[in-house]
């Protein structure tokens, strides 16, 4: 994918920076993989708002991912690469030759007509799903388990990938996007590859009504309120401020907020990047 800049014929276009679509081959999804999508507005159960600046937006469907890929030793051909509103990166429409139909996170170079395939047997490939216990050593790849069966939870956004790093027994060591260094059992799988759309991180929306079609609404600083709305509020003139904290007062930047005895930190190496480390 890339990226262009449009000329400003309009003030919205001025500082615009849009995706191309040129990776994208139709424009229909396919019917019998989608399913509803019905957001809350920011109100729970009970219709108070607990999360401001949401609502709106253009209607969406989702499309059904498969994140599992358990069609092992079937081969699927990559029939079309779709734009997915839900998500930042593209998706791929598999045909496989049993006759089912899937959708697989498109990973970047995939190209409509090629061969994908899971399972212990399929090549390490772009495309291609197997469990890191039998990967080439410094693969990179993407949408990985963390528990045998569940499905991919890491590395699934656009432009996003880990790379495998080495082997401890029945574990393979993972180095992720965060740059955290972390053990997850060999007999989970992977896909190999980077997510597409990897400039998805360089589109600027220029201007405020784009942002309402993807359900945002307009956000007022803190800072900019009374003392009684907001603990950051107040002041003679630009005077007001001090430490960051939400409406209700929590420090909004340097506190942790991973539980201290959480089971996972044993396989955890090395914790990931922060501005405090």
């Amino acid at each position: 994918m890339a990226v262009k800049k449009l000329k400003p014929m309009t003030p919205g276009q001025r500082f615009r920076i849009a995706p191309t679509f040129e990776e994208i081959t139709t424009s229909t999804p396919e019917k019998s993989l989608l399913a509803p999508w019905k957001r809350s507005g920011g109100r729970n159960g009970s219709g108070k708002m607990t999360i401001r600046q949401r609502g709106g937006g253009h209607k969406k469907r989702y499309r059904i991912i498969d994140f599992k890929r358990l069609k092992h030793g079937i081969p699927a051909t990559v029939k079309t690469i779709e734009y997915d509103p839900i998500r930042t990166a593209r998706i791929a429409l598999l045909f496989y030759a049993d006759g089912a139909k899937a959708y697989m996170i498109a990973p970047q170079g995939i190209k409509v007509g090629q061969t994908v395939m899971s399972g212990e047997n399929a090549t390490p490939d772009v495309g291609n799903c197997l469990p890191l216990g039998v990967m080439p050593l410094g693969t990179i790849v993407h949408c990985i388990e963390m528990k045998p069966g569940q499905g991919a939870s890491l590395a699934r956004s656009a432009g996003a990938y880990a790379q495998l790093v080495a082997r401890d027994g029945k574990y393979a060591i993972l180095r992720l996007p965060s740059g955290e260094t972390r053990m997850i059992l060999g007999t989970c799988y992977a896909t190999v590859g980077t997510v597409s759309n990897g400039d998805h991180m360089n589109v600027i929306m220029g201007k405020a009504g784009r942002k309402r079609w993807h359900g945002r609404r307009p956000r007022t600083r803190g800072v900019a309120m009374n003392p009684v709305d907001h603990p950051m509020g107040g002041g003679e003139g630009k005077s007001s401020g001090g430490h960051p904290r939400s409406r209700n007062g929590l420090y909004a930047k340097g506190q942790k907020t991973r539980k201290v005895n959480k089971y996972s930190n044993s396989f955890i190496i090395t914790r990931r990047k922060t501005r405090n480390s």
